[in-house]
């Protein structure tokens, strides 16, 4: 098995919904993820708060404030999981609730030659 982080993006329901879409959105996040686990598929996953700082170059120097709210880029949080290939990993990120509201999954696969120079060191 390989690993993929899905980057969620573009999807901030609380701004948008009413607390009745929003606790039915939670209920359908809650679904895919109990699957993820009982198919043996989720390593880790996070939500992401909208503030932070973006830092660049050498010196890195602050390059951007958060919050990242107004981006279509906005990096709502991440999903580490387990996939044959990364034909199973997007198969996988199609039923994501994100992308019935409007947001998308950028779906990359973990560099294992990277990887191996951290042996151990990493989870």
């Amino acid at each position: 098995m390989k690993e993929f982080v899905f980057l969620i993006k573009g999807e901030r329901p609380e701004d948008d919904f009413s607390p009745e879409e929003y606790k039915k959105h939670g209920e359908q996040y809650t679904i895919w993820i109990d699957r993820l686990i009982k198919d043996g598929h989720l390593i880790n996953a996070r939500p992401l708060d909208v503030n932070g700082k973006r830092l660049s170059g050498k010196n890195a120097e602050i390059v951007m404030d958060g919050p990242f709210i107004e981006s279509k880029e906005d990096v709502g949080g991440y999903f580490l999981i387990r996939a044959k290939n990364l034909k199973e990993a997007i198969q996988i990120a199609k039923g994501c609730p994100a992308l019935e509201v409007g947001g998308s999954i950028e779906v990359r696969p973990v560099d294992e030659k990277i990887m191996s120079l951290f042996e151990g060191k990493l989870g």
